[in-house]
């Protein structure tokens, strides 16, 4: 038997002596006075002779997670969230038959309620002087080995639970991860934007390229789709007037796990009327390096040992001068579509059908320059083959008014100035519907008819723009992986 399963069934044995003597063990019915990190606040500064003085008495309740017995006394440690506080427990004040089971009865890991008085100890250490115990919550598995931390990997995804219990660092990540949330809703909310809520089971998969999950409303008898993205349906409600609108939203897409992929994600997609994609990269410097100066408190920070400067201005980059300035590519190769496209495939690109000098841009980009853009860049003059929701550039027919914002080497943000041509997007999405019908699984297999003849009722001039919330609090917490960053991200079966 293994030793997890001896410590489970000697608690089930501890948890019926317990029924036997009448204590519910699972009890529901004690109301702290404080949190620990309250009692600590309000009181931790005081002397010994000063906490004396008080004459008052508090309840806590937090989970046992060490314990060390003196014959007729005990000292123990409770934790309620991340604060800790020593607990001591005496004979002569509990009684024979509660201090037997406190001694007897209780483990680690077990949820209790104590009420006492606030004394310091011989080593200055503030501690409750207990005067009545109540088990509220029978833990029947142990805590991880002797409480020094959870450092298994996938124990730590899997049961998160057990990683947030021991691990206070990780539960600083999730509270970072909801202020870095918090401060981007009131970056829009004050700058006149209005939150909105957007499908997330759509009849057509668009605004985005990816692979979508498919699923069947069983009462209409039709397939509908998790959004791959939300931005059809934010564009429809610019045309309908609203015209600063902003989501913050769980996107689904059908590819591989990784450190930087999750199926399930979390965006920020945010529209903004009579604006171009160079105004939303101002917006950007703006909202990104704001939120980091409020979560750090300073522009400066170190991403897995790299420094990385958040001050604006950041820098702008055109894609093929990138490829030539920090891929180490021949200007003349990449101006050359015929020699682009062939080394593309010596370096293992993959062109599907109708794809050509467009995508082996983006692909050789993505091999040759990405991970080299530490410092915040912004890569701009993206082909039109790869952007199909994008408006043309007045200056170059080839590329559109598109930027994507890299930070240590990967990809934080994509905006645009938004096509609002009703029938060169109708010829966009027949292009994509050619290239679906030809095996791109990534390309809508239907045209969006209802998008289009939004379109036809006028959106006005519009810039779009969605930032990775997961890959933002990734940056700003020094995560190497979006698992560490995602509660419960999604794993493969345990075998």
């Amino acid at each position: 038997m293994a030793l997890t399963d001896q410590i489970r069934d000697q608690r089930l044995q501890k948890l019926q002596e317990l029924r036997e003597q009448g204590v519910d063990p699972y009890f529901n019915r004690f109301a702290p006075s404080h949190s620990i990190a309250q009692l600590i606040e309000e009181f931790g500064a005081l002397s010994g002779e000063q906490l004396e003085g008080l004459g008052k008495q508090f309840q806590l309740a937090g989970r046992l997670v060490l314990l060390r017995e003196f014959g007729k006394a005990a000292f123990a440690t409770i934790q309620d969230g991340t604060s800790r506080l020593q607990i001591y427990v005496q004979k002569q004040v509990l009684g024979d038959e509660a201090f037997t089971r406190f001694k007897k009865l209780l483990d680690l890991g077990d949820i209790i309620g104590v009420e006492g008085t606030l004394f310091r100890t011989r080593t200055n250490e503030l501690t409750l002087a207990v005067q009545g115990f109540v088990l509220l919550t029978k833990s029947l598995q142990p805590l991880p080995e002797k409480y020094h931390g959870l450092t298994d990997i996938e124990t730590r995804y899997r049961q998160r639970y057990l990683d947030l219990m021991v691990n206070p660092e990780v539960r600083q990540v999730f509270e970072t991860r909801a202020r870095i949330i918090r401060l981007l809703r009131q970056f829009f909310d004050n700058r006149g934007y209005l939150e909105v809520e957007t499908p997330m089971m759509q009849p057509i998969p668009g605004g985005a390229t990816a692979k979508p999950f498919v699923t069947h409303h069983n009462a209409l008898d039709m397939k509908l789709f998790l959004r791959i993205a939300p931005e059809l349906y934010l564009k429809r409600l610019v045309v309908g007037g609203l015209t600063r609108v902003y989501e913050i939203n769980r996107n689904f897409r059908n590819e591989g796990l990784s450190i930087m992929h999750n199926p399930e994600f979390t965006m920020l997609e945010f529209y903004q009327a009579f604006a171009t994609y160079e105004d939303l990269m101002a917006l950007t410097e703006e909202l990104i390096s704001s939120v980091a100066g409020e979560v750090l408190w300073n522009p400066r920070l170190t991403f897995q040992g790299e420094e990385i400067d958040l001050t604006p201005p950041w820098r702008r980059l055109d894609l093929r001068e990138s490829l030539t300035a920090i891929g180490g590519l021949p200007a003349a190769v990449v101006r050359d579509r015929e020699a682009l496209v062939k080394l593309a495939r010596e370096e293992g690109v993959f062109l599907r059908p109708g794809e050509g000098y467009g995508r082996a841009l983006t692909k050789l980009f993505d091999l040759r320059v990405e991970e080299k853009l530490q410092q915040p860049t912004f890569i701009t003059g993206y082909p039109l083959e790869t952007s199909p929701l994008s408006r043309q550039s007045d200056d170059d027919p080839e590329v559109v008014d598109r930027f994507e914002l890299f930070i240590a080497g990967r990809e934080i943000a994509n905006g645009f100035s938004e096509l609002n041509d009703p029938e060169d997007q109708r010829r966009r999405f027949e292009k994509q519907l050619q290239a679906h019908a030809a095996g791109d699984e990534e390309a809508p297999h239907a045209l969006d008819e209802d998008y289009v003849q939004a379109l036809e009722h006028g959106l006005p001039p519009t810039a779009g723009e969605g930032i990775g919330i997961d890959r933002l609090v990734m940056l700003l917490t020094d995560s190497p992986s979006i698992r560490d960053v995602i509660l419960f991200p999604l794993l493969r079966p345990e075998r």
